[in-house]
């Protein structure tokens, strides 16, 4: 079984025979993979009319709560800068609301509203279900392997809990 990957890499080996290009056959596949991924959930999200970074807000309110912009920040997998635009998107659309904090008069909190809590809701499984087909390719022990390997990229690169 070969890839595009590998074709790169044996390009790479004539060109530049004494050049170890060992790790582009980890980064350019994850990036042909989130390239793939992403177009899909694009798709999926778009049938609810949301994008990622709504899609992402919505599910962070739905499993953890009200909570502040920061937490949303630290919650999600969106920037700081993204968490006020969407926060602004979302409201104008009825899905969030954001209340004052009343232990600190500067600060807010972020809730769905109803109609918020619906589009997730709906919005969930068929997410959930892009992913099972996107994996379909994988055994469970292999999806067990390849999420403990990345978990360990990711802690050893600094992205901690």
């Amino acid at each position: 079984m070969a890839d595009h990957v590998d074709h790169v890499l044996r390009q790479w080996a004539a060109a530049c025979p004494d050049l170890d290009v060992s790790p582009m056959a980890v980064f350019g596949r994850l990036s042909r993979l989130t390239r793939l991924v992403n177009g899909e959930l694009r798709r999926t999200f778009a049938e609810h009319d949301l994008d990622p970074s709504s899609f992402d807000v919505l599910a962070t309110l739905r499993r953890g709560g009200r909570l502040t912009p920061a937490e949303l920040m630290r919650s999600s997998m969106i920037t700081s800068g993204a968490v006020t635009q969407r926060l602004d998107r979302l409201e104008a659309r009825g899905l969030v609301v954001r209340t004052p904090n009343e232990s600190d008069g500067r600060g807010v909190h972020v809730d769905l509203t109803d109609e918020g809590r619906e589009l997730i809701d709906r919005a969930l499984p068929d997410h959930v279900n892009a992913e099972q087909r996107l994996l379909a390719g994988l055994t469970p022990d292999q999806r067990e392997s390849l999420a403990d390997i990345l978990r360990r990229l990711l802690v050893s690169l600094g992205d901690e809990a």
